[in-house]
C-alpha cells in the first residue's frame, strides 16, 4: 500500500497548555485506520491538529507534502474532510443545503448533483428529508449528514471524531457498516478517533492507542483487540 498520511514528532497546544507528545502514526492510502483512547487523552485534538486548527509542532505530510502550518482551507483543497466531534452541521439550513455546502470547492456543478442523488441513495432517510431544517434530524441522520456532507467534497482523507458519541446502539452498528461500505466503494481512506473499541476494530485494519498526548500501542486490528492491556481499557474485558 502507498503511504498516504504520515505523522512524525508531532506536538500539539491550547496556548500554554502542551496536548500531543512527540506522536508518530502513518495511515495508507485505502485503510481504515482508528485512534483509540480514554476523554482526555488528546484523540480529539490529534485530528484538529491534522486539520491546522490548532497549534503544533513536527511534521504532518500528505502524499509526501509537508502541510504541518498550511491554513485548513487549504488542506480541505488537498483532499481532506473532517467530521468533527458533535455532528458540526448547519442547523438552519435544509439538509440539501447542507450537502451542498460540503462541495463548495468544487466548481463541476453537474457532477455535484449527480453525487447528491448519489449520496441520498446511500443514506435514503436524508433524501425523505431533504427538504428539513438539518436541526430538526435525529442525531443518527445529523450524524449521517455530516458524513455524506463531508463526502460531497470527494475526499481523499476522511476523518471521523467519535462518531458513536451520543447515538443509540442500532444506529452505531447501522453507520459503522456505512462507513465500511463507503471505504469498499469509494476507496476513501479514514482515520476514526473512537472510544467505541469494539465496532472501530471490526471494520479497522490497524489501530492507535493514544494516552496522555502520547501514542503508547499500535498494531493490526486483531493485534489490539487480543491484547490484554486494550481489552481490559477498552473492550470490557
Amino acid at each position: 500500500m502507498n503511504e498516504l498520511l504520515k505523522v512524525a514528532n508531532l506536538d500539539a497546544r491550547y496556548g500554554a497548555i502542551q496536548v500531543l507528545r512527540g506522536i508518530n502514526f502513518d495511515v495508507n492510502e485505502g485503510e481504515i485506520v482508528v485512534i483509540l483512547g480514554a476523554n482526555g487523552a488528546g484523540k480529539t485534538t490529534t485530528l484538529r491538529a491534522l486539520c491546522g486548527m490548532v497549534s503544533t509542532a513536527g511534521s504532518v505530510k500528505l502524499r509526501g507534502q509537508e502541510i504541518r502550518g498550511r491554513d485548513t482551507a487549504d488542506i480541505v483543497r488537498l483532499g481532506v474532510a473532517h467530521v468533527p466531534q458533535g455532528r458540526g452541521t448547519f442547523p438552519e439550513l435544509s439538509v440539501a443545503d447542507n450537502l451542498n455546502l460540503g462541495a463548495y470547492v468544487r466548481k463541476d456543478r453537474k457532477a455535484v448533483d449527480e453525487d447528491l442523488e448519489r449520496w441520498f441513495e446511500a443514506f435514503p432517510r436524508l433524501k425523505e428529508r431533504r427538504t428539513q431544517a438539518a436541526g430538526s434530524l435525529s442525531g443518527g441522520e445529523q450524524q449521517m449528514l455530516a458524513v455524506a456532507r463531508a463526502m460531497m467534497g470527494r475526499p481523499t482523507l476522511l476523518f471521523l471524531d467519535e462518531p458513536s458519541l451520543g447515538l443509540a446502539p442500532l444506529i452505531i452498528e447501522d453507520l459503522f457498516r456505512r462507513f465500511s461500505e463507503i471505504n469498499k466503494e469509494t476507496g476513501t481512506t479514514m482515520l476514526i478517533v473512537e472510544q467505541n473499541a469494539n465496532l472501530a476494530l471490526n471494520i479497522a485494519s490497524r489501530g492507535y492507542v493514544i494516552e496522555s498526548g502520547r501514542i503508547e500501542l499500535s498494531g493490526s486490528a486483531e493485534e489490539l483487540r487480543t491484547n490484554e492491556a486494550v481489552r481490559e481499557a477498552y473492550l470490557g474485558a
